[in-house]
């Protein structure tokens, strides 16, 4: 049995605490691109988001929450706690074939997790390199992986299109995963994540990281993609763009509620923190063909505004003892990984 643990976050004062006599469930979602005006907890109220709202609400929204202005920084940052800049990650994102990635000798989340008896699974997004295996999430401390490894994908035909080349990036750990051609990205990732809850092995606590496509672009031939029948929802939305990516956002959301659910149905959820965390700013007006919104910020992904560093974050857990709350501390997404290694037992130092 663990003993009480207290977990502080922010450079000061304590944002919150959790209490738990065994290790807690950990699922750490990640949404790609989203704006920080894209959802309702921050005021949005053009595209309903009632499951992220639900947890934001009941939870702890972060309200002085920080993140880098690009993808592969981020999560670095997330992974080791450690500012990009001691990574050598600080400067761009990876490209599927440059020969370098997060380097090996750098000890991640999952890593310390398994130190702890977790089972760790990764569905969606890698994007810290994949030129050698060794780079890659199963030598990493995940046991299974159904996503892929670049930057971005085509939502329904899971090909990754760089310049000078392009590939198929859909993947059931080290394997191409053929099967999935033209299933929807969001889908499957909320299927996979609903299925390895079900079968989870609750003696073992379980860490979850559900890095979704969602809300990036996918390729330059049709960068916003989702369903007709969820596009239709959002005829009152007359940019056609924004309407699309409104369909790739109720996607997510429908995701995050199918996730909470299915941990309920395995009476997991009482003992689980859920983080639901944004990795960059939004691409707002047309940047890399997306249509994300940052207001009342300014700037976007990118920028060194506040509108490309300022995240989307929120906390929701039981184990919380004042939960329903704006936390105005100041965070920054290195600080998952103490954090969480704390609230499982760990050693944060």
């Amino acid at each position: 049995m663990l003993a009480l643990k207290t977990i502080l976050i922010g450079l000061v004062w304590p944002a919150f605490v959790f209490s738990s006599e065994t290790r807690p469930n950990i699922v750490l979602i990640i949404a790609d691109d989203l704006g920080f005006n894209d959802v309702g907890f921050h005021g949005s109220g053009e595209i309903p988001t009632p499951n992220i709202d639900a947890l934001a609400y009941s939870g702890l929204i972060l309200d002085n929450y920080y993140v880098t202005p690009i993808c592969t920084p981020s999560r670095s940052a997330l992974m080791t706690g450690k500012y990009p800049i001691h990574t050598g990650m600080q400067h761009a994102v990876l490209y599927g074939a440059e020969p370098r990635g997060l380097p090996l000798t750098e000890k991640i989340l999952p890593q310390y997790l398994e130190e702890l008896g977790y089972v760790n699974h990764i569905v969606g997004k890698w994007h810290l390199g994949s030129w050698k295996k060794e780079y890659t999430p199963l030598y990493r401390g995940f046991i299974s992986h159904l996503g892929y490894w670049t930057g971005h994908q085509d939502y329904f035909d899971h090909t990754a299109v760089e310049n000078p080349g392009w590939g198929l990036d859909m993947r059931r750990n080290m394997s191409i995963a053929y099967d999935l051609h033209g299933q929807y990205s969001t889908d499957l990732f909320t299927e996979e994540s609903v299925r390895l809850i079900n079968e989870h092995n609750t003696e073992k606590p379980l860490f979850l990281y559900l890095a979704h496509a969602a809300v990036h672009s996918g390729n330059p031939y049709e960068p916003l993609r989702a369903p007709d029948d969820e596009v239709d929802k959002f005829e009152y939305i007359q940019e056609s763009q924004r309407q699309k990516f409104a369909a790739m956002l109720s996607k997510l959301d429908q995701s995050v509620g199918a996730v909470v659910k299915a941990l309920k149905n395995r009476n997991m959820l009482e003992n689980s923190i859920v983080i639901f965390t944004s990795d960059n700013g939004g691409p707002a007006a047309g940047f890399n063909l997306n249509a994300a919104s940052n207001y009342p910020l300014k700037g976007v992904k990118n920028t060194l505004w506040e509108g490309g560093i300022k995240g989307a974050g929120l906390v929701w857990s039981p184990l919380i003892k004042k939960p329903a709350r704006v936390a105005t501390q100041l965070m920054q997404i290195a600080d998952w990984l103490p954090t969480l290694l704390e609230a499982a037992g760990g050693n944060r130092g």
